[in-house]
């Protein structure tokens, strides 16, 4: 489906680490009407409100990127609220995006809807063929239901939406809160302070050995413009998938992630490794063979990306 640079493009969850990087990708590459909301304006959890603000906007195509979103430690304790809050979003904007015929729906999901312990990459085919990793279970049901109704949208009402599975996200505008962030920038907050503080040592939940691939939001926008450019739900669905990946083909170790963290902050203090917190799945690399295929690759390497980050985050400490 060609899209035209003056559609109406709706960025759902556009403040956060992916949507703030899309609407920065989009309006770098031309696209001229860009629809945001906050979350103050639109309650996407309320199906009434989600509804409302789709019958008073002409809304062309959207990219869902809203979610409520965390870490191992959030993902576990809230677990109520990452299912729930997940699936209203979702759900609502499917809805009212078949009820307005969107013309194309990209979906973003989380590496996490994979089986745990796989020791090999991971294939689109390996969803839905064992366990998932318990700590983050409630996200990743959620995430999976709303991949499967783009799906189902497809085969029964040949609707244009599908989805994106990214890898473990990081980059400008993340969220480095230390009780309830994700890994990486978690690690540049405990390593900034460690720094600063003049401390001997950093501590690192776990043993280090999990391995880890980590994609740069500019990265993820970028292939989100791609697929809005040059994917649509036949291109994936004909496959007998439900998806695509989306990685950066570089895995890493928790620990050596941590590594290249202390690098380029400058600390040069010690890693303490805290045997008692869970590690949380060992390996999620994913086959990304198939959007490769299609011809999109990332560019942003692991220890620039990090620098970019760090940059980021000192600017929100000011």
């Amino acid at each position: 489906m060609k899209v035209s640079k003056s559609d109406n493009i709706f960025i759902a969850g556009h403040n956060g680490l992916v949507g703030s990087s899309v609407f920065t990708c989009l309006k770098q590459n031309g696209y001229t009407n860009l629809i945001t909301r906050s979350r103050d304006e639109v309650d996407l959890t309320d199906y009434n409100a989600t509804i409302s603000f789709f019958n008073n906007l002409q809304i062309d195509h959207v990219i869902l990127c809203a979610a409520k979103v965390g870490g191992i430690h959030a993902n576990n304790t809230l677990r109520g609220d990452f299912i729930i809050q997940n699936l209203s979003i979702g759900l609502n904007i499917l809805r009212a995006a078949h009820e307005h015929n969107i013309k194309k729906l990209i979906n973003l999901g989380s590496s996490c809807i994979y089986p745990k312990n796989f020791d090999r990459e991971i294939n689109e085919e390996d969803l839905l063929t064992g366990e998932l990793e318990s700590t983050n279970e409630p996200y990743a049901i959620a995430k999976i239901a709303i991949l499967k109704s783009c799906e189902a949208m497809y085969h029964q009402y040949n609707s244009n939406f599908y989805s994106l599975m990214p890898c473990n996200m990081y980059g400008p505008n993340d969220n480095f809160d230390l009780d309830s962030s994700h890994v990486l920038p978690a690690l540049i907050h405990k390593v900034h302070l460690a720094k600063v503080n003049n401390e001997p040592f950093v501590e690192m939940w776990g043993s280090g050995k999990p391995l880890r691939e980590f994609l740069f939001s500019e990265d993820l926008a970028n292939a989100i413009l791609f697929c809005m450019e040059n994917v649509d739900a036949n291109d994936i669905y004909s496959q007998g998938i439900s998806h695509l990946n989306c990685g950066s083909d570089e895995e890493v170790s928790i620990f050596d992630l941590l590594c290249v963290i202390k690098k380029v902050i400058g600390y040069n203090g010690q890693i303490k490794l805290d045997g008692s917190k869970p590690d949380g799945t060992y390996r999620k690399k994913m086959n990304n063979s198939r959007i490769s295929k299609l011809g999109f690759s990332p560019k942003i390497k692991l220890a620039d990306g990090i620098l970019k980050s760090y940059e980021s985050f000192l600017k929100k400490l000011t």
